[in-house]
């Protein structure tokens, strides 16, 4: 996301070089989904150059490549998973390990993710995404995946669009958004101390902003236990989601003053006299 068009010359200096884009977001927030190695598992010389931009603290949570995930269902993947994984070596354990699976793979296909998550190494974090409704309505599947996600210290991530499926869309980014994200019940339990959320807001930030109110508490509550939340704030066109994510971070900070506020980004453009 670092490369967002509509964020050039406002939140990342214009005519910025690739190699340093991800510097300039990481000004923005100290987290990043890494979306693209769903298509395409990069180089490590790639991945290398992510690493320098970053401090130490800053998290990726880079998405499992599809063949893995969606072509082969997590079986018969030892290759891909070999390359994937020297590819992000340079991330260690800053990375965790995203497993966004389709809507069919459902609550008989959880023996096939329990075996693929228990060779996973044990020293990467890992996050499962699922989009069958079944895990969400059944009380037995519900508790099936979280005890296979629990035996392998993984998290279950959730991508909460509750927010922006109250009302039908108005814009061609909403109208796209509609026909293509999952329609699902909030999840707010966490399995592990670092949770993971996806949230979908509106166009209008006064309703991402209202939609978000359930997770402030939440991710709060999650603080106060000593957990430690990474939370991704999107909306249709993504056009204001740094803006909006240091915002949410700011609300959280109200109801938990401990919490560090977000280093002060650098001016996009060059301050002047007059």
């Amino acid at each position: 996301m670092w490369t967002h068009k509509a964020w050039s010359g406002r939140f990342l200096p214009q005519s910025l070089p690739a190699n340093q884009r991800l510097r300039a977001y990481a000004g923005w927030c100290n987290a990043v989904e890494g979306n693209t190695t769903f298509y395409a598992i990069p180089t490590q010389a790639t991945v290398a150059t992510w690493a320098q931009q970053t401090d130490p603290g800053f998290r990726f949570v880079v998405k499992l490549p599809k063949v893995v995930t969606h072509e082969r269902r997590l079986v018969g993947v030892e290759t891909e998973m070999r390359a994937f994984l020297d590819a992000i070596e340079p991330l260690g354990e800053r990375a965790v390990l995203w497993t966004q699976l389709p809507g069919s793979f459902g609550p008989s296909d959880v023996d096939a993710l329990g075996r693929f998550l228990r060779r996973l190494p044990a020293d990467r974090r890992r996050a499962v995404e699922v989009r069958h409704p079944g895990f969400f309505t059944n009380t037995v599947s519900t508790s099936l995946l979280e005890a296979t996600l629990a035996d392998a210290n993984a998290e279950w991530l959730p991508f909460d669009t509750t927010a922006f499926f109250q009302s039908p869309p108005t814009s061609e980014a909403e109208q796209d958004a509609w026909a293509k994200k999952p329609r699902l019940p909030r999840r707010t339990r966490a399995l592990t101390d670092r949770p993971i959320v996806r949230y979908l807001g509106r166009d209008s930030i006064e309703k991402t902003v209202e939609g978000w109110q359930v997770w402030t508490a939440v991710v709060a509550g999650w603080l106060r236990e000593g957990r430690s939340p990474t939370v991704f704030l999107h909306t249709p066109d993504n056009d204001d989601a740094p803006a909006l994510a240091r915002r949410f971070h700011d609300d959280v900070r109200t109801l938990v003053p401990s919490l560090d506020p977000l280093a002060e980004p650098e001016p996009v453009e060059p301050a002047t006299l007059f």
